[in-house]
């Protein structure tokens, strides 16, 4: 989807043991209740349904004990969007899983847009997706990113960077500004003013490349 008001195919959240909650949580919503006209907000639909996605089983345990059901499998991404992924403790399975970084892979060319929060940037970094890019993750983390992709620019004291076809966001509620920048991106400033409102959120100045 690459003109701003198009319909979109929907985008894909993974979920896995671990995951922060705020990390896919605040996307979700964001997605969730995005409305093209505020006027729309009760019968209508989000114009870039998010689903939650898993590379295991469905069911997994968040941080903090939340339980929560994946939509579908991460092999249900192919065709969407965009794929989010969110970071926690429990990246770091992710990371050693061989097989899930080369399906990984393999998806960041099925999907027109990659987006990582936080932690989730290590994932990126371990399935070669950061290589000579501007990135950013949660500020007690950047040094741990560069160590990880040492051929990327770590980018500090910022909320997001936008490279194209790689969206890399801060630490945990950065997330929520990601998705109001796709929004923006895809639907227009407008909607995405309208969507931050109605969260009653206060967007932030976001970073290199999002403006």
């Amino acid at each position: 989807m690459t003109d701003r008001g198009e319909p979109s195919a929907g985008v894909g959240i993974l979920v896995f043991d671990g995951v922060e909650v705020l990390d896919f949580a605040g996307p979700f919503e964001v997605f969730s209740v995005t409305r093209r006209s505020g006027e729309s907000r009760l019968d209508g639909q989000s114009p870039m349904p998010p689903r939650l996605l898993s590379s295991g089983r469905r069911e997994i345990t968040a941080t903090g004990g939340l339980r929560v059901t994946a939509d579908a499998s991460l092999e249900d991404a192919a065709g969407l969007d965009a794929l989010v992924i969110p970071g926690g403790y429990g990246v770091r399975a992710l990371m050693a899983d061989e097989a899930f970084l080369a399906r990984l892979l393999q998806l960041s060319r099925d999907v027109e847009l990659v987006m990582s929060v936080c932690t989730g940037a290590g994932v990126l970094a371990r399935a070669g997706l950061l290589r000579q890019r501007r990135v950013t993750t949660h500020h007690a983390y950047l040094e741990w990113l560069a160590e990880l992709a040492p051929d990327c620019e770590v980018v500090g004291d910022c909320r997001v960077v936008d490279e194209g076809d790689l969206v890399t966001a801060g630490g945990i509620s950065a997330g929520i500004d990601a998705a109001l920048h796709l929004v923006e991106r895809w639907q227009g400033r407008a909607v995405a003013d309208e969507t931050a409102a109605y969260m009653e959120y206060r967007r932030q100045p976001v970073g290199p490349g999002a403006a």
